[in-house]
């Protein structure tokens, strides 16, 4: 007996790093754009504006936003690239805080959850701070830096989800659609 092929979840993101976690644990999606203008650094909040701005018909919808945080204050995007040493070099030799708010809704329900990752970056040099930035890698990531590119060079550890610091917190993700959607993922 077969089993019907699971509909593709509604993911409320263009982020690259997003639909590849999703590829890479093999659930389907339909990724769109949210019609929704972020305001603030609450990752809860911006997570559930971009998936509630989002028509999922009778598909789950998904929206995740991640954000770094360091001595309480979230880093954001870095607007260029003295901004983004500024961030890098506040980082280094410290551990900080990615935390990423989930959104998982229907219709009928919602979810909505955090997940934080800390992550300590090693002491960096003026040399390490300028090979990165000139590596442009920072650009449109929270914090200044990728961890699955040339950034992974940057950390010294991390505790926690390693895709959570990616961008999408992979295993809260599983255990909500194993929650939900018992068998339908593959999961649960």
């Amino acid at each position: 007996m077969s089993v019907p092929p699971a509909p593709p979840i509604v993911l409320a993101s263009v982020s690259p790093q997003r639909r590849a976690i999703l590829e890479q644990l093999g659930i389907p999606f339909e990724a769109v754009v949210p019609r929704y203008e972020e305001r603030g650094d609450d990752p809860l909040e911006l997570a559930a504006g971009k998936a509630r701005s989002v028509d999922g018909g009778d598909r789950p919808v998904l929206g995740v936003d991640t954000e770094v945080v360091v001595d309480g204050q979230a880093l954001g995007k870095p607007a260029d690239a003295g901004e983004a040493e500024a961030m890098l070099e506040r980082l280094a030799g410290r551990t900080h805080e990615v935390v990423s708010g989930l959104c998982l809704r229907t219709s009928a329900w919602e979810e909505l959850h955090s997940e934080t990752t800390r992550v300590t970056f090693r002491p960096l040099t003026a040399r390490d701070l300028a090979h990165y930035v000139a590596s442009a890698e920072w650009k449109s990531r929270a914090g200044g830096y990728a961890i699955q590119g040339l950034g992974a060079s940057l950390v010294e550890r991390i505790e926690g989800d390693y895709l959570n610091v990616v961008g999408l917190p992979a295993a809260l993700l599983i255990r909500l659609l194993a929650k939900r959607f018992a068998g339908v993922y593959g999961v649960g």
